[in-house]
């Protein structure tokens, strides 16, 4: 057998750019209530690291149930590294340094703003979104999930129902690339005159992973490998980021790929629902040629803006067959697809400009028909709870073009001002 293929290394990161890889398990995650104490049992049988980065890390219950892991596997002599968004975790700053103060323990900021002039700075539009967490390069956990209670809303309080969210844990190679980016942005966060060369010794330190490729050419040229029980088959991971040097646009790129591809449906279940010219229109082809595109959006509102952006394109959409359901039950915040039978992805990218274009990103894309329909499944479940739109809810007339534009205009000077360049 040829030797396994090494990761495709260059440029700012020095990660491997998006491929799969095999051999792995996955498992879908519902919300912090499954998410965080599968966290806490990774972190509790880590032997060497703890990476995590998320944009929230809120100081309630289920901030406190993963600090303490944290914490204890610090005690333990894990090295734990602790990368938190300068916005979104602003406010609990002061009291998660407290709850991790030990000498195992690094807890650095993303482009904090902890004085009135940070905000003019270059960049601090461009915020790190990313949830990731990876225990010894071995388990990993990407998703839309930040660390705050499912049933608690920064801007709305005390929740009646949890907010609607997915993660999945992902074992096998796939975990090192995650582990990888969590080290890459605790490192940019630094802004140490070292953080480029620890990037690249991680990277050269990369273990060789097979691709999707090369595992199905190794299937089909061997016998022996093609009569394997199914259940032992290795499960397909790619690993995608967003960010603003080298993959500027990889997220997007992979799901506009996967629509033109697809032949059956195309199920998109979003909060922050913007896209561009062309995720529009590989929307519109897809349907137009028989595929069944359902989108599953907000219905219960938390920024009236983000609602009103995906509202105004409910018309053009709409015209071409494409169905649209309102989450009505609780707060939506999941960021997932299913594409035909085989293609699925779980991630923190919303559809729209400041995913797509500006802050720091990560998906997981799975090719497996078992994850793919267990993902449609709760999509079917979220879909029957929620109500489908059937007309455009925009004012009608010169009104509907008029917020049409309007979004548009806000959009646009919205990434101008971030540094965001090129057609969106």
């Amino acid at each position: 057998m040829r030797a396994p293929l090494q990761p495709d290394i260059d440029g700012w990161q020095l990660l491997p750019r998006p491929q799969f890889v095999g051999g792995n398990s996955v498992r879908l995650l519902q919300g912090g209530d499954e998410l965080f104490p599968a966290m806490c049992e990774a972190m509790a049988g880590a032997q060497r690291e703890i990476w995590l980065a998320t944009y929230i890390f809120q100081d309630d219950t289920a901030g406190r149930a993963v600090a303490d892991a944290l914490l204890a596997a610090a005690q333990r002599g894990v090295a734990v590294r602790v990368v938190l968004d300068g916005f979104g975790s602003k406010d609990t700053l002061r009291k998660l340094r407290q709850w991790l103060a030990h000498e195992s323990v690094e807890l650095v900021v993303f482009r904090p703003i902890d004085r009135w002039w940070a905000w003019f700075q270059p960049g601090q539009l461009r915020r790190l979104h990313q949830k990731l967490c990876a225990v010894d390069d071995e388990v990993a956990f990407v998703g839309g999930i930040n660390v705050i209670d499912d049933r608690f809303d920064q801007n709305h309080g005390v929740c009646d129902a949890p907010r609607l969210d997915f993660a999945v844990e992902l074992r096998g190679p796939v975990a090192q690339p995650v582990s990888h980016t969590a080290h890459a942005m605790w490192a940019r966060a630094t802004l140490g005159s070292s953080w480029r060369h620890e990037v690249r010794a991680l990277a050269r330190s990369a273990r060789p992973v097979h691709t999707t490729l090369r595992l199905l050419r190794e299937l089909s040229i061997n016998p022996e490998a093609a009569v394997l029980d199914e259940t032992l088959l290795p499960v397909p991971v790619g690993f995608v980021v967003r960010d603003n040097l080298r993959q500027r646009r990889a997220i997007e790129h992979v799901y506009i790929a996967a629509i033109r591809k697809a032949r059956h449906r195309v199920e998109i279940m979003c909060p922050y629902f913007y896209p561009g010219r062309a995720f529009r229109r590989v929307l519109r082809q897809a349907a137009d040629r028989g595929v069944q595109v359902r989108l599953l959006l907000q219905g219960k509102v938390d920024y009236r803006f983000a609602g009103l952006a995906a509202r105004v394109l409910y018309e053009e959409l709409l015209a071409h067959g494409v169905r649209i359901f309102e989450y009505t039950p609780a707060f939506l915040h999941a960021k997932v697809a299913v594409v035909d039978d085989d293609w699925a992805t779980v991630g923190s990218s919303n559809i729209d400009p400041l995913s797509l274009l500006l802050n720091l990103e990560a998906n997981a894309v799975i090719h497996d028909p078992a994850f793919a329909a267990e993902l449609r499944q709760r999509f079917d479940d979220c879909a029957a709870v929620s109500r489908e739109i059937t007309a455009p809810p925009v004012a009608k007339g010169w009104r509907r073009w008029a917020s049409r534009g309007f979004v548009a205009w806000t959009a646009n000077l919205y990434l101008r001002l971030a540094g965001a360049a090129g057609r969106y």
